[in-house]
């Protein structure tokens, strides 16, 4: 009598797919998410005026992974823009995928579309190059403009390259965001993808992890210039105090009508200019030709604040 053995089956590679996932932690942006997102929806008015071409866009997905697994999804070759992002201090990545690349230069040249269908992998003209470093350099630019209100940045090209395999932004296991945007400009579509390292934006780290309640990030500025022009015309109370004294409880208590209290003022003293009780300047006292006293402003007594730079909504 022969007693089965129990099966074990073989799950090795589950477990350490499991412990190399576990590896990496990947904290979750909202605001940069913000961002891209109102940045997606301000490019296609951009790229209308750059093209002259209707243009939609979409942004297809955000993710969090490693620089390593962020390369090795783009396709070989692609126009990749190494791009400086200054005020950061940081690197990021600008790919044009090249169906995108050559939709562009069809659109440029006054050329039709080309047929459906794989096209043979080819490494890219200097023309090619130079349309889609152009293209880059103006997409970037609405880009720096919606991170604008958040984290103010300018975005430089550094150079370009076609082959993501040889391209190194950051340590190949270090955490990166991925932005794939998806844009279609006359029946042609392609895909936009931005590769942005966490060392690229170490510094703004704090301001992009926060959570967006709602309000305006740039771009539509037309409620505050409404504001601006409610505010003014609003009325406001003014008062003008020409002096101020502290007299003891005593001494208020044993006032009779027609006393005259000494508050050593002087006719040239200037008053002091309040409202909503703060102190707003010093003026000198005169009178008009028509009798009505009036003030002449003198001197500034606050400091005008400014607003943070985080976020201002």
């Amino acid at each position: 009598m022969s007693v089965e053995s129990p099966i074990h089956p073989d799950t090795r590679a589950v477990q350490e797919l499991i412990v190399e996932r576990a590896k990496y932690s990947y904290a979750r942006l909202p605001m940069l998410e913000v961002v891209f997102d109102r940045f997606s929806l301000s490019l296609a008015q951009v790229l209308k005026s750059y093209l002259g071409a209707m243009a939609d866009i979409s942004l297809k997905k955000i993710d969090y992974l490693t620089c390593q697994d962020a390369l090795e999804a783009l396709p070989d070759p692609a126009l990749i823009a190494v791009t400086e992002a200054e005020s950061w201090g940081g690197t990021i990545a600008t790919i044009l995928q090249p169906d995108l690349l050559y939709s562009i230069l069809e659109i440029t040249f006054g050329g039709r579309a080309v047929p459906g269908g794989a096209r043979n992998p080819r490494t890219f003209t200097a023309i090619e190059k130079r349309v889609g470093q152009g293209f880059c350099e103006e997409v970037l630019k609405e880009l720096s403009g919606a991170f604008a209100n958040v984290a103010p940045v300018s975005f430089k090209i550094d150079h370009l390259e076609t082959n993501p395999k040889g391209l190194l932004l950051a340590p190949p296991t270090s955490a990166c965001v991925r932005a794939v945007l998806s844009i279609e400009i006359e029946d042609r579509s392609g895909e936009m993808v931005f590769v942005l390292p966490n060392t690229a934006f170490e510094k703004v780290s704090d301001v992009l992890s926060q959570h967006f309640t709602g309000g305006q990030l740039g771009g539509d500025t037309g409620w505050r210039l409404k504001m601006t022009d409610m505010l003014g015309g609003t009325n406001v109370a003014m008062a003008a105090v020409m002096c101020q004294a502290s007299i003891p409880m005593r001494d208020v208590l044993s006032w009779v009508p027609g006393q005259v209290l000494d508050l050593g003022m002087q006719v040239d003293d200037p008053v002091t200019l309040c409202c909503a009780g703060k102190e707003l300047a010093r003026a000198e006292v005169g009178r008009r030709k028509n009798g009505r006293v009036a003030l002449k402003f003198m001197e500034k007594l606050y400091e005008e604040e400014e607003l943070p730079n985080v976020l201002r909504d």
